[in-house]
């Protein structure tokens, strides 16, 4: 077999963390790369692309800056090269524009040959030490193989619709989809009901909030007991750090589980500034209209959608901690639930090369490998179990990418940052300690 045609890594989904990957990767002369996406090109969450709408992650939570600031495809040369690095400087604020970075991701895209789209993954088999990767072009249906040393799967997560809501009834969308929806929404919808507790939801209500007529009735739904900010606080932010993978990874699943059911607050919850905005946008209105025709209500878990009337639908909610069911009509619901991860069906026939933990899902090793031999097989958002909520944080991707690229190269080729948080989350040093060394 002609080693040239082989290559040491292939990428599945084109993200923002494998297009990370893809970016710290393509310097090393030693890694010859591939990335593929069933998609026709880049575009991130489009259907949310809301505008004014800004990451809530620093700018440097670029492809390539917390691993490399040096490297040619970070935000800033991204920004000195369309000419706004002087209009950022003066902007003078952290969190970007969504539009900016879905549009600085196209730009490093585009400067990386060994991105290819269109390119839909269909089978994956194990042969003499390498990974046989099947696909199919979506466009021209042509099939084509490709073999690899190892995998990156980072194919994310899919939108999230609970079971009990019906999933083939138009008049109810995922928050993904709004804004391919909205004119429809708002030309039609004189009821509209938004579900959910996320930024997602508040910012799909928010939109609809400033966009609506003044005949449009907008409700607004949470689960929890009160509309929650995320935790922005300093000390709270070192949990998104080397120091806490290590600490999180080192407990038990028991534990784990235990952990992430705590941290909803820090990494489920919604914006500061957006909660303020939509309260003040409200108290503008009442001003002038003592009914602004708006339902806001928490503590509602919503139980059944009911949509046997072609008028409306029904949704039957409970008023958690009154115990107390109430049911509300909606033309439009659109449902803020978010994204589950999905294992791909092209897994099929390498389960047998897959680690598994006591539930199925799969037992992550520290280096993001989940293949027995620990080194074959890499996640990229699939390991919120293993490795907690900063799995999901655009601003630990460099690091993640860091340390997998590390690893397949045998060496430190990026630097890791191993003690940087203030705080001390193990305490079996300290415990260690005799009293008279303290």
């Amino acid at each position: 077999m002609n080693n040239d045609n082989i290559y040491n890594v292939i990428g599945i989904g084109i993200g923002p963390f494998n297009l990370g990957l893809a970016a710290l990767s393509n310097p090393i002369s030693e890694l010859k790369t591939l990335f593929l996406d069933q998609r026709d090109g880049f575009d991130w969450h489009p259907g949310l692309m809301i505008d004014h709408v800004t990451l809530q992650t620093p700018f440097l939570c670029d492809c390539v800056s917390m691993a490399d600031p040096t490297n040619p495809l970070s935000l800033l040369n991204y920004l000195k090269e369309t000419n706004r690095l002087y209009k950022f400087f003066i902007r003078e604020d952290f969190f970007i524009p969504r539009k900016e970075y879905n549009r600085y991701c196209q730009w490093v895209v585009n400067q990386l040959p060994q991105c290819r789209f269109s390119t839909q993954v269909v089978d994956i088999v194990y042969e003499n030490g390498l990974y046989l990767i099947t696909t199919i072009h979506t466009k021209t249906k042509e099939t084509e193989v490709f073999r690899t040393e190892r995998l990156i799967l980072g194919t994310g997560t899919q939108p999230h619709i609970p079971s009990f809501i019906p999933k083939d009834d138009s008049r109810i969308l995922h928050t993904s989809s709004y804004l391919y929806r909205k004119e429809e929404l708002l030309s039609q919808g004189k009821k509209i009901a938004v579900i959910g507790s996320g930024q997602s939801a508040a910012e799909v209500f928010y939109d609809l909030l400033q966009s609506r007529d003044e005949d449009t009735q907008l409700g607004w739904y949470s689960r929890p007991d009160r509309f929650f900010p995320m935790e922005y606080s300093k000390l709270t932010l070192e949990l998104t750090s080397p120091d806490y993978v290590d600490y999180f990874y080192g407990r038990s699943e028991t534990a784990r589980k235990t952990i992430l059911s705590k941290q909803q607050a820090q990494f489920k919850g919604i914006n500061y500034d957006l909660i303020n905005q939509i309260y003040d946008f409200i108290y503008d209105l009442n001003i002038d209209n003592a009914d602004p025709k708006l339902t806001i209500i928490p503590n509602s878990q919503l139980d059944k959608v009911d949509n046997s009337s072609t008028d409306h639908l029904t949704l039957e909610f409970t008023q958690l901690e009154q115990e107390v069911p109430y049911e509300q009509e909606a033309d439009y619901l659109v449902i803020g639930t978010g994204y589950r991860y999905h294992e791909p069906a092209f897994l099929k026939n390498i389960q047998s090369r897959i680690k598994r933990d006591s539930g199925g899902l799969f037992a992550v090793n520290r280096n993001y490998s989940i293949d027995h031999n620990g080194g074959e097989i890499y996640v990229l958002h699939a390991e919120v179990h293993t490795h907690s909520y900063i799995s999901t944080d655009l601003g630990m991707a460099a690091y993640r990418n860091s340390y997998i690229i590390n690893d397949i190269l045998g060496r430190e080729y990026y630097k890791i940052e191993k003690k940087i948080a203030f705080q001390d989350f193990d305490v079996e040093k300290h415990a260690a300690m005799s009293p008279a060394k303290i």
